[in-house]
């Protein structure tokens, strides 16, 4: 994490430009048939548990076994490869791209992962805190836990083996947990991100320029 942050650069960035863009890939190979056309909103799942699917975005067919595609986050579909409908992909190929507006809560954390040295998953897995990390965490709250380089702070469960995972990184608290614990996180995605102590007061001035900032309350 660097010593000075500007922030006047990271705001205008997102008051210039307040949205994620989610690329979609082809979830294996088949030949695939788009469901949605560049500019249609589409919206995430929704309802209490999440049973109402989201918009449909595609379909791909392998050996005649039709599966659907459907939307995880709202917006509007920005860029489509047409080129593609109707032809047979990969696995892993981008079809296309939704243009998602930040909340002013996804904003904060979109900065806080810029801010932050972040620490990632080194494999796909299931991840636990370590005992003693979790029980300093249940005591005092993830904020007032400090590690240092070459602690234990989580237990990585891969094909039923569980393996010590350890800090590498300057000393500093777990201010974002990005994870939930025994849910497999892909590799490479962040797990938590980490503060220096000395920090915490910019981290604060970050999120409260952000919420005096912008104008909705999400």
């Amino acid at each position: 994490m660097s010593n000075e942050i500007d922030f006047d650069e990271l705001l205008s960035k997102y008051k210039s430009d307040p949205f994620d863009y989610v690329d979609v890939f082809a979830v294996h190979t088949g030949r695939v048939t788009f469901k949605v056309v560049e500019g249609e909103e589409v919206n995430a799942p929704s309802g209490e548990w999440l049973q109402v699917p989201g918009t449909q975005l595609y379909e791909i067919n392998r050996e005649r076994n039709p599966k659907i595609i459907a939307a995880r986050t709202n917006g509007t579909v920005a860029k489509i490869h047409s080129e593609l409908d109707g032809q047979f992909v990969e696995a892993g190929e981008k079809l296309l791209t939704i243009k998602h507006p930040l909340k002013k809560k996804e904003i904060i954390e979109n900065i806080l992962k810029e801010v932050l040295l972040l620490f990632p998953a080194p494999e796909s897995a299931k991840y636990f805190f370590a005992m003693d990390i979790q029980s300093r965490i249940d005591k005092k709250g993830a904020r007032a836990v400090t590690i240092d380089q070459g602690e234990e702070i989580l237990t990585m469960s891969l094909m039923k083996r569980d393996t010590p995972v350890y800090y590498q990184g300057p000393r500093g608290v777990i201010h974002s947990i990005y994870f939930k614990q025994g849910v497999s996180v892909a590799q490479g995605e962040p797990l938590i991100g980490i503060c220096a102590p000395e920090k915490l007061p910019i981290i604060q001035k970050i999120i409260t320029r952000v919420k005096a900032d912008w104008d909705t309350d999400h």
